[in-house]
């Protein structure tokens, strides 16, 4: 909320709040991509406008904080951005430097490891699998819930939702909180009447209080001792370790003059002879032909999903796996059908009811086509660009999208009720309702899995999946039975893909819709009344399409961006801290492009 009511100037000013709005702005969900690089105050836009247009950085502005920031507010990233803003403060006071014995060069490091969207994915990372995993996730649960308006009947819904949550995971029996905040619990009221509002807020207030002061007195000095141990390891992180030195050196060090310097004036980067219509959906359309070929091209790597064996909260009992290899899941033209049988037949006997196998193997390859967005190519499309071979339409990109839509504050689903499209809100909803269920059911290893895979299957099954509710949407009635059948027990199914597939099907022309609505109200803010061309009818991502250095730039920065929101969102597994986060951490300017950009820095000095 106090994000939400500054001013976008005031914010801009922050560079921890600049690197996390960059990852958030240039989600491949929005038309316009723009970004801020806040050390010289210049805006790049992508789309760019016509080069005969001088356009106001105050309009971008006043754009920024209508149509983008309240979206912002909602997403994952500002949670995060919250909780780094606090694990910041902490780190430069007095309480910390007492506590730890920490002097002004050991806050300076560790600022610069926890900084950006990039420092708290890896901060995460190093977290998963412990308590403080669970600690984090709770801290960021409650702030979402606690910004709520119970009594608001269009936040009511994810209020409660949020609440049933708390309850199934964080708040449980014998969980890593209930066991720090016994002191706060106790005081509960024993009526097993629903307490009031006030009561409810001041207590989970204070327990994420003190599941917040845990994080910063106990995990933050463990990820420091580890950040200093890896970054010894790489040699692209020796100048930083011998500043760092050079501070510890000096008790009393004073920051350059040069950081007192007066804000860049802003301005936006003009285009260089830019013609044709603005068509942000062709764009969308360029980059995901770029991303696309880049994987036909490479030799595939895909990760190795593992169902591990369920950690039940009872007794240990007998426990079952699901493994889905690399050749189930990989868009490999010569996969078998052994192998797809064998990656969803497993020991549960998990099996496609009423259609031949065949058809598991193509929503598997579709699912990696559409849905797994995997690393670009680094230095072969600087040598040589590909073009795209044959045009690309937008349901090809419409699940690149939709994930994006989910880290992003779901910009598409305000605009569909806007429109008074009530099916298809509800269509989307169980879209990234099936998104946040796979990641839970294929990797048990999260924290609270088994309670979030039964508690997120039963969700999906009593909102879309009820007889009444089957007869309402416009799916193939055969797989909403098959979803049903395995979703209620919290088990993986694989029809989850096909109904995926079938929503984005009936979604497509209204998201073209949509980016069209985005660039009218760009347009209607950075050029009003210029006669800037945009397409008559929407379908301009059908056009050829030719590669340029821009547009692997622009890919690069929306892959960057997609992984880091998803990790943080997550809807991505955590990978562990390797050599190349920490060569991304030396790479790292906030003020030079942040979190999004330093891939970009590592690529072209390696080239």
């Amino acid at each position: 909320a106090s994000i939400a009511s500054m001013d976008m100037g005031l914010l801009l000013q922050d560079d921890v709040f600049v690197d996390f709005f960059n990852t958030f702005l240039n989600l491949p969900v929005f038309g316009q991509a723009p970004i801020y690089i806040s050390g010289m105050g210049r805006w790049y836009l992508w789309p760019e406008l016509p080069s005969h247009l001088d356009p106001s950085p105050a309009a971008l502005l006043a754009w920024l904080e209508k149509h983008r920031l309240p979206h912002f507010c909602k997403s994952s990233l500002c949670l995060h951005l919250v909780l780094c803003q606090k694990l910041l403060g902490f780190i430069r006071s007095g309480e910390a430097a007492e506590l730890l014995n920490w002097q002004s060069a050991d806050q300076w490091l560790l600022e610069r490891c926890i900084s950006g969207s990039h420092g708290m994915r890896n901060f995460r990372a190093f977290v998963r699998g412990t308590s403080g995993e669970e600690l984090i996730d709770f801290w960021l649960i409650t702030e979402r819930l606690l910004g709520l308006d119970e009594s608001d009947g269009n936040q009511r819904d994810l209020f409660l939702s949020l609440v049933h949550r708390l309850r199934a995971t964080y708040l449980r029996e014998g969980s890593s909180i209930i066991n720090l905040c016994t002191t706060i619990i106790g005081s509960l009221p024993k009526a097993k009447h629903i307490q009031s509002i006030s009561t409810r807020r001041e207590i989970l207030s204070k327990m994420q209080e003190q599941a917040l002061f845990m994080v910063q007195s106990y995990w933050l000095p463990k990820f420091f001792m580890h950040c200093k141990m890896g970054m010894e390891a790489e040699e692209s992180c020796q100048p930083l370790l011998q500043e760092y030195q050079e501070r510890l050196s000096q008790a009393s060090w004073q920051e350059p003059p040069g950081l007192l310097e007066p804000f860049p004036a802003m301005h936006i980067q003009r285009s260089q002879g830019v013609s044709g219509p603005y068509c942000s959906l062709k764009v969308k359309a360029g980059s995901w032909a770029l991303v696309k070929e880049g994987r036909d091209t490479q030799e595939l790597k895909m990760t190795t999903f593992q169902v591990k064996p369920e950690r039940h909260p009872g007794p240990a009992g007998s426990t079952e796996e699901l493994c889905l290899d690399k050749d189930a899941l990989g868009s490999i033209p010569q996969q078998s059908e052994h192998h797809a049988n064998t990656a969803f037949r497993g020991k549960q006997g998990v099996t496609f009811p009423g259609r031949p196998q065949s058809s598991a193997e193509q929503d598997l390859e579709n699912l990696c086509k559409e849905k797994i967005f995997s690393d670009l190519l680094p230095s072969a499309y600087l040598v040589q660009l590909p073009s795209s071979k044959k045009p690309v339409k937008t349901l090809d990109f419409l699940p690149w999208a939709l994930s994006a839509e989910a880290c992003a504050g779901r910009p598409f689903r305000d605009f569909l009720q806007c429109q008074n499209r009530s099916m298809e809100t509800h269509l989307l909803d169980l879209w990234h309702d099936l998104e946040e269920f796979l990641p839970v059911v294929l990797d048990s290893s999260r924290e609270n899995s088994f309670f979030l895979r039964h508690l997120i299957g039963e969700k999906i099954c009593k909102t879309y999946l009820e007889e009444d509710s089957i007869q309402k949407l416009p799916l193939e009635t055969r797989t909403l039975v098959s979803l049903w059948n395995r979703l209620i027990c919290g088990e993986f199914s694989p029809w989850i893909f096909r109904a995926q597939k079938e929503i984005c099907k009936l979604l497509c022309c209204l998201y073209e819709q949509f980016l069209a609505d985005d660039d009218r109200t760009f347009l209607q803010f950075m050029a009003p009344g210029s006669n800037v061309a945009m397409p008559k009818v929407p379908g301009c991502a059908a056009d050829r399409w030719v590669a340029d250095g821009m547009d692997f730039h622009l890919s690069q920065r929306m892959n960057q961006s997609l992984k880091l929101s998803q990790a943080l969102h997550g809807t991505r597994s955590l990978e562990g801290i390797s050599a190349k986060h920490w060569q991304l951490l030396a790479a790292l300017d906030l003020q030079k492009g942040g979190s999004i950009q330093a891939e970009m820095k590592l690529l072209l000095g390696s080239t």
